[in-house]
């Protein structure tokens, strides 16, 4: 059978081209070869939306879209990992790629090499982000601050080794407070593996707990240059600190997001050597001036007692001593006299008493009675107060104050009311 032909338009020849029917995968690798040899940069501006992250490759996938058109995007994982920000749907970017075509499903794709935030900076929206995620997760909290030492012996501080900054550090802490000891951890502060080495500064210094405050920070820069104290990592690691921190990153107008987890934030380097430690020459003056307090405190105590010493040395006691001593000793004699009279008294009044209610008590004993020739009957039942209560022929005992009468009940005659 004889292949059928057509004219097509060569793009890369700008001339008609006598060409034979082709497989579709030929055509999707001609059309792929053209669009990358006509599209090799491109930038573009759009909204996302499908977005998704695939794992575990890292790869993203999303579609860049307008009021008019859409297409979709691929970005490698290693392209990827240099985007600052989190993207999701409804972000406007900047894609900066090349186009081809997929061509296992003829997709007609831009393959992302970098993408930007469409009127806003990659690094600043990165920034704002992830500082409305740790805030939200409670790391900028005031209750979670720890105290700065007011007197710490050992200062860690974690820096570059080649900065102006470690030098301020080291110079004011010096002139400040020579007493204290500083360690230096020298790290990287801008760069690749920059916020890893902070991170596992700040680890090391809780790990050994060798000192009792830590510095972490470096001397001003840009953004970009300050990015590796906006790292989470970083974040983290001070946030985790058992050891409290001051943040002392770029300069005055400078934050960062170490800046707000840490227990205090300086505005600089200098600020944070001025901040850790008191000034000897105040510390001096106010042991000096508590010095001079406490003479005049003492001196004015010397003088009070001085007087009061003066004052009992002229007292009535101090002149005529023996004479007090008399009077002290015949007062002695009158109040044992007075005591010895009111106990006789109140000894005598007890005895009467007693006596009273001895004689009234005989008067109320029962044998008492009996020797007046009274006597009582004891019956079957008990004492007889009634003729009613013993009946004729029982027996009943008479009881007088010498001894009890055997009697028998022959009769018995009640009394008239």
């Amino acid at each position: 059978m004889q292949e059928e032909s057509r004219t097509l338009f060569d793009p890369t020849a700008g001339s008609p081209l006598e060409e034979k029917v082709l497989k579709v995968k030929d055509l999707t690798r001609l059309a792929r070869e053209v669009l990358e040899k006509s599209f090799p940069s491109v930038l573009v501006e759009g909204e996302v939306s499908n977005f998704k992250r695939h794992m575990p490759s890292g790869h993203l996938y999303f579609t860049l879209k307008d009021d008019e058109a859409q297409i979709r995007v691929v970005m490698w994982r290693s392209d990827a990992a240099r985007v600052r920000f989190d993207v999701s749907d409804g972000m406007k970017i900047i894609v900066k790629g090349r186009i081809s075509l997929y061509e296992p499903r003829g997709d007609f794709q831009l393959y992302a090499v970098s993408l930007i935030p469409a009127g806003q900076g990659a690094l600043q929206l990165a920034f704002e982000q992830l500082k409305k995620k740790l805030e939200e997760e409670g790391l900028f909290a005031e209750e979670h601050k720890k105290p700065i030492p007011e007197f710490p012996s050992r200062i860690g501080v974690v820096t570059s080794i080649e900065g102006a900054a470690v030098r301020d550090i080291i110079s004011i802490i010096s002139r400040r407070f020579p007493a204290v000891e500083l360690v230096i951890y020298p790290v990287k502060v801008q760069g690749d593996g920059a916020a890893e080495e902070i991170a596992n500064a700040v680890r090391d210094f809780n790990r050994l707990r060798k000192v009792d405050v830590l510095i972490v920070g470096r001397g001003g820069g840009s953004l970009e240059d300050l990015w590796a104290f906006n790292e989470e990592i970083v974040a983290r690691s001070i946030y985790d600190s058992k050891i409290p921190v001051i943040s002392a990153v770029g300069h005055q107008v400078d934050f960062t997001i170490s800046d707000f987890v840490a227990d205090v934030r300086a505005a600089t380097p200098s600020a944070a050597a001025e901040l850790v430690v008191p000034d000897r020459l105040d510390i001096s003056e106010s042991i000096q001036s508590a010095a001079r307090s406490i003479t005049r405190a003492v001196v004015q105590n010397l003088d009070r007692l001085r007087l009061e010493v003066d004052r009992l040395s002229h007292h009535y006691a101090l002149r005529q001593p023996l004479l007090l001593a008399d009077q002290k000793s015949q007062l002695v004699d009158e109040l044992t006299r007075r005591l010895e009279s009111e106990s006789q008294h109140s000894l005598e009044l007890k005895r009467q008493r007693f006596s009273a209610l001895e004689l009234h008590l005989n008067a109320l004993n029962p044998k008492a009675v009996l020797r007046r020739g009274y006597s009582f009957v004891e019956g079957p039942r008990g004492i007889v107060g009634s003729v009613r209560n013993i009946n004729v022929g029982e027996t009943a005992t008479v009881h007088l104050h010498d001894g009890v009468l055997d009697s028998q009940i022959t009769g018995k005659h009640e009394q008239e009311r």
